[in-house]
C-alpha cells in the first residue's frame, strides 16, 4: 500500500514509518516540523513537509500520490499544555484532523489510523481500562482527540471509511536513530534520563499524595517499537472490521518511584528528586486492557518490560547530543 504517515518526524511516527516501510509499504511523510525532527524521517520515505491544518497544503500531496491510507500523528501532545491553550489543541488536533478528513475523502482514501491516546478516558472507573469504559477526559488534549474518534465514527457512517483509533498509553523506548526528544521535555523516562546524562541536575515529581502504593502517579508503559508494529498491524487489518478502537499498552502500571528504580538500575546513576505539586489534569493511575488489541490485530506487547523500555531509551539517548537535539528541526 502507499500510505501517507502525518506526523512522520515524530517520535512514534518516525517509528512507525520505518516499520511501514520495513513491511514493505510505500511511505510519503508529512510534517511541518514545528515539533519534529528531520533527520528521524526513515530513509526511503518521501518527506514533504506541510501543515495538515492547510488544506492547500496537503491536497496537492494527497492529490498526486493515490494514497491507500493514511496513519495520523500530526498533533499537539502535551497534557499540561492543553490546559494552558486549550485553543491551540482544539485548532491542531481537532480541527486539523477535520481539514485532513475533508482532503482524504475529496481523493478517496479509503483507510484511516488515528493516533489517539489513554487521556480520552479521564480518571479511570477501574484498572485496567478497557475500550467500553466511559470516556471523560480531565485535559483539553484528551478532550481534542475524543472529538476527532468522533468525527470518524461519523465518517464511517456516512462515507465508508475504514477507521482504526489506537488508544495508547505512555510510549517510552527507542530504536536506532529515533531516542525520544521534545523541546521542551516532558517526559518522565527522558527526563530521568537527562539526569543520568549529566544534562538536568534533578528530577521533579509532580504529585506524591496520589491514592497509588507510593504515593505518586501510575502509568501504563509500552515501548515505542511495539506501538510502531500496531499501526502496521491496523492499516492491514482495518478493512475486516471497517471500524476499530483498541488500547494499546502492556497491561502492567508503574510509579513514578518505579521508573526512577529502574534509571538507576540502568544507568549506575543515583538521578537525585524532589516533590512537586499535582499538575492539573492528572489522573493518579492509567492501565491499560489490551486484549482487544489482541483478537483483532493480533497483537502483543513484545518489548514492554520497563528495564528494557529504560535501557533502550538510554542507549539511543547516549548515542546522541541532548543539546543539538533539542535545538534542530
Amino acid at each position: 500500500m502507499r500510505i501517507l504517515v502525518t506526523g512522520g518526524a515524530g517520535f512514534i511516527g518516525a517509528t512507525t514509518a520505518a516499520a511501514l516501510l520495513d513491511a514493505g509499504h510505500e511511505v510519503v511523510v508529512l510534517d511541518d516540523l514545528s515539533r519534529g525532527h528531520r533527520d528521524a524521517v526513515p530513509a526511503g520515505a518521501r518527506f514533504v513537509e506541510a501543515d495538515v491544518t492547510d488544506a492547500t497544503a496537503i491536497a496537492p500531496v494527497v492529490a498526486d500520490d493515490g494514497f491507500d491510507a493514511c496513519v495520523h500523528f500530526a498533533a499537539l501532545i502535551e497534557a499540561g499544555e492543553s490546559m494552558q491553550h486549550p485553543e491551540a489543541f482544539f485548532r491542531v488536533n481537532t480541527g486539523g484532523s477535520a481539514t485532513l478528513l475533508s482532503v482524504l475523502l475529496e481523493h478517496r482514501v479509503p483507510r484511516f489510523v488515528l493516533s489517539s491516546t489513554a487521556a480520552v478516558y479521564g480518571e479511570p472507573r477501574r484498572i485496567p481500562i478497557d475500550e467500553d469504559d466511559p470516556t471523560d477526559p480531565t485535559n483539553a488534549y484528551g478532550e481534542s482527540k475524543l472529538l476527532v474518534e468522533r468525527m470518524l465514527a461519523w465518517h464511517h457512517r456516512i462515507h465508508g471509511l475504514k477507521v482504526a483509533s489506537l488508544r495508547y498509553f505512555n510510549a517510552a523506548g527507542a530504536t536506532p536513530g529515533r531516542p525520544e526528544r521534545h523541546a521542551p521535555e516532558s517526559h518522565l523516562i527522558p527526563l530521568v534520563l537527562q539526569v543520568a546524562a549529566g544534562t538536568r541536575p534533578s528530577i521533579a515529581v509532580f504529585g506524591t499524595d496520589y491514592p497509588t502504593p507510593d504515593g505518586t502517579a501510575v502509568r501504563d508503559y509500552v515501548h515505542v517499537a511495539d506501538l510502531a508494529d500496531a499501526h502496521v498491524r491496523a492499516v492491514e487489518r482495518v478493512d475486516q472490521h471497517g471500524q476499530l478502537t483498541c488500547n494499546l499498552g502492556s497491561g502492567t502500571g508503574f510509579s513514578v518511584q518505579e521508573v526512577m528504580a529502574a534509571a538507576r538500575r540502568v544507568t549506575g546513576h543515583p538521578i537525585p528528586a524532589s516533590a512537586s505539586p499535582r499538575r492539573d489534569g492528572d489522573p493518579a493511575s492509567l492501565v491499560a486492557s489490551s486484549e482487544r488489541a489482541g483478537q483483532l490485530l493480533d497483537w502483543q506487547p513484545q518489548r514492554s518490560d520497563l528495564d528494557r523500555l529504560v535501557a533502550d531509551a538510554w542507549t539511543y539517548a547516549s548515542a546522541s547530543d541532548p543539546t543539538d537535539a533539542a535545538e534542530r528541526p
